[in-house]
């Protein structure tokens, strides 16, 4: 199974540990076609080896090729917005984690309320690799 991870980049690195975290432990489960998201040398200005229009190309070509997405959308990110709306186009099977841990932000109702995407408040990491599972379970 490969699985195309998504999470913010441009819109705030400061999540990138627990991004990294969530994608080692995917990888353990599937393929990332992403791993780069939790790279600690991407800064907020992104990669530096493509241009923009590479990038673009590269992720939708990633994104066609996954069997499922797993999003982490904490972080609000245009760039991960758009991911959600061509993944859900594109019908894959999509999990959207949300740290629910900060009461002075809120998800976005057009991912929590969107019926096409099991999304998931945790509290923790263990919480998050839990429904990771459930969610791969269920769709392979």
């Amino acid at each position: 199974m490969k699985i195309y991870f998504a999470a913010s980049i441009r819109g705030g690195r400061a999540d990138q540990e627990k991004y990294n975290q969530l994608i080692h432990f995917l990888s353990s489960k599937a393929k990332v076609l992403t791993e780069h998201v939790g790279d600690d040398a991407i800064g907020e200005k992104g990669e530096k080896d493509l241009d923009e229009q590479e990038i673009h190309q590269r992720d939708l070509v990633w994104l066609s090729a996954a069997d499922a997405v797993v999003a982490e959308v904490t972080t609000p990110s245009l760039g991960v917005g758009y991911e959600l709306g061509i993944a859900e186009k594109m019908d894959k099977p999509t999990l959207c984690l949300y740290e629910d841990t900060k009461e002075d932000r809120k998800l976005s109702a057009m991912i929590s309320g969107n019926p096409n995407f099991s999304t998931f408040h945790y509290k923790d990491l263990y919480q998050a690799k839990k429904e990771i599972v459930s969610f791969l379970l269920k769709i392979s």
